[in-house]
């Protein structure tokens, strides 16, 4: 757990730092949008289409992971202390 928010914390400095930067330089992330072709508007579409796509298959999923890693763990050995 202690690694995965190591991580979190370093990808949200680099990302303000590097902000930052682009902001020293006079650039906003609706002309960085703009540059690439994309709106605000239309990355927000695309995040709703792929969150509607990505949850009933992750809900599907887990309807078999989940049980099958529940037995898994009442299956494993006992821990030693």
């Amino acid at each position: 757990m202690f690694h995965f928010l190591s991580m979190i914390v370093k990808i949200a400095l680099a990302s303000l730092l590097c902000g930052a930067l682009l902001s020293a330089f006079d650039m906003s992330a609706a002309e960085v949008l703009a540059k690439v072709g994309m709106t605000p508007e239309h990355v927000l579409e695309l995040m709703q289409k792929a969150l509607a796509w990505a949850l009933p298959n992750m809900v599907l999923g887990a309807m078999i992971i989940v049980p099958l890693w529940i037995i898994a763990y009442m299956l494993r050995p006992p821990r030693r202390s």
